[in-house]
């Protein structure tokens, strides 16, 4: 385990004193809407009040726009330690072995029951249908609306939780920061247009923020992913865990000057072949599994087949697939491309890489705990144990129920037995000088800016020069963007994802190996003496420099 320390640039984003705020009071705190975070305020909800908040609405989270499914034994045929094995050998070596023993364990029982939620899985014969994907050794991804499973799951527990008396739910709420006292996490700063900033008091609170692909120019993510859950977790004093390991899809629509757009890996699952701008399969080079190997494989084989042909993209290929069962299994795809005047049965699917779902994070025991008392985490925002190096495909779906159901439990029964001590009068941030610098940014440009820069730099093959390049200038932007005070989101997520570039570039020059999703061309191979985790943690200077994190 290596241990790396950061100083802290500042404690909370924006000044406060909780005398002179409002003040909102709950037993437990969730922040995020997405499938970890609504599965936690159902658990908690069971003997607790809760306050549910999100940065958007209920329907706008990375789970809603999954594609393929969610992977479990639901196969007489299978057997979950296939699972597992699958999972572990996807993980290159840092896979947590029991973590993953006890999701793979208990994933039937969790698609189960989402299907009593009300979730509608396609069937095949009165059966669950099952897919393979990318690293799975068997058809065990269970899907639904063809290719929208994340859609349909998302209605059925988002249907549910505004049913729920017990659970109170703020949309359009943005999580400024963390509060914490003596060590203790003790609920949030929020900001919305009805209430204005605001302070929740929460005897336990949730954080289930999601990803950060909006890091990169090129990703699969929706514009909320902007890793705030990271960054605030971070000042609030929470390790993190091997931040370099940022999983990159395969497939992404690639139409020059258009949104990108996922293409699932079910569709290699269905028998899609990847071919170059020249027409060759290509993937026999690198792995006998050829399309159906992991996805940091796949990715990294597109990567150096479009600097071998100097072309832009390469091509999915389902033109020898039935075209029936293709247009039935993937209806939304299909109707994507047609908007580009692709037809997915007959053309070629031009497609490229992107940033997709991030597996460095908040570190959690198997009972979802971090390392500050009072908060809980589940779902992207965490390093879990079960993905390791490298992500097997529908598996996150799966850790977002599990640890979802874990920390909502575990919540509940900590503020069952917590009295109301909550430390409105004592709680101060700490102050600072602002920033005399009086000119407006720009701050659009240095979002743009910042993705073109960890695309380039921090994406799917990196080097140190590049690294360090890409080290001074997220530090010269910090030098004039961490000491303002912004005042809407925009503004806080440009310093949040600042904050989380600077802890992926660090994590990513301490790991001098190749590893999974994070391919060093300076050392290409994978060093068995670097099958450790990188741990990321606020200094002690920093902390005494802040006044402590209070």
């Amino acid at each position: 385990m290596k241990r790396v320390e950061l100083d802290l640039r500042r404690r909370y984003l924006i000044p406060f004193h909780a005398k002179r705020t409002p003040h909102v009071f709950t037993d437990v705190l969730v922040i995020g809407g997405g499938i970890a975070g609504i599965r936690a305020a159902m658990a908690a909800s069971e003997k607790q009040q809760v306050l549910l908040v999100t940065k958007d609405t209920l329907q706008q989270s990375n789970s809603a726009y999954a594609q393929g499914g969610i992977a479990g034994v639901l196969d007489p045929l299978d057997d979950v330690v296939h699972h597992v094995a699958d999972t572990l050998a996807a993980g290159k070596g840092l896979c947590d072995e029991s973590v993953v023993g006890t999701v793979c364990s208990e994933a039937a029982d969790q698609i189960r029951e989402l299907i009593a939620f009300g979730a509608q899985f396609d069937l095949a014969n009165g059966e669950l249908e099952l897919t393979r994907e990318g690293g799975h050794s068997r058809r065990r991804v269970a899907h639904a609306l063809g290719d929208a499973t994340g859609k349909e799951i998302m209605r059925a527990m988002v249907s549910r939780v505004l049913a729920n008396p017990a659970i109170e739910i703020w949309e359009r709420t943005f999580t400024v920061d963390l509060l914490t006292f003596e060590g203790r996490c003790c609920g949030a700063l929020v900001s919305n247009s009805r209430y204005g900033r605001t302070f929740v008091w929460a005897k336990q609170t949730v954080i289930a923020t999601g990803g950060a692909g909006r890091l990169y120019r090129e990703t699969t993510n929706p514009d909320i992913a902007t890793a705030d859950g990271h960054a605030a977790a971070f000042r609030a004093g929470v390790v993190l865990r091997d931040m370099e390991f940022m999983q990159f899809h395969p497939t992404v629509l690639y139409i020059a000057g258009s949104s990108r757009y996922l293409i699932s890996e079910a569709l290699r699952g269905e028998g899609a072949y990847l071919r170059d701008g020249s027409g060759t399969r290509f993937m026999a080079d690198t792995d006998p599994r050829m399309e159906l190997a992991p996805r940091d494989v796949v990715s990294q084989a597109i990567t150096r087949q479009m600097q071998k042909s100097n072309h832009p993209c390469v091509y999915l290929d389902m033109t020898h697939c039935d075209r029936d069962v293709i247009l039935k299994r993937f209806p939304h795809i299909s109707r994507v491309c047609l908007d580009f005047g692709i037809d997915i049965a007959n053309d070629l699917i031009p497609v490229r890489p992107g940033a997709h779902y991030m597996m460095g994070g908040v570190v959690v025991d198997q009972d979802a705990r971090t390392s500050v008392p009072g908060l809980w985490a589940a779902g992207e925002v965490t390093s879990s144990g079960l993905h390791g190096a490298n992500r097997l495909g529908s598996n996150s779906l799966l850790e977002g129920l599990v640890f979802g159901l874990r920390a909502g439990c575990g919540a509940a029964a900590e503020a069952e037995t917590e009295a109301d001590r909550f430390a409105v009068h004592s709680i101060e941030s700490p102050a600072w000088k602002q920033s005399a610098e009086d000119e407006q940014l720009n701050v659009d440009d240095i979002r743009n800016a910042l993705a073109s820069l960890m695309w380039r730099d921090v994406g799917i093959e990196r080097h140190a020069d590049k690294l360090q390049s890409a080290a001074q200038q997220v530090e010269f932007w910090n030098h004039y963007v961490a000491n303002r005070t912004f005042h809407d989101p925009m503004g806080w997520e440009l310093q949040n994802m600042l904050t989380v570039a600077r802890l992926m570039i660090t994590a990513a020059l301490s790991r001098t190996e190749s590893r999974g999703v994070h391919f060093r061309s300076d050392f290409p191979a994978e060093d068995p003496g670097q099958a450790e985790h990188i741990l990321l943690a606020v200094s002690a200077d920093s902390q005494q420099a802040e006044g402590g994190l209070v």
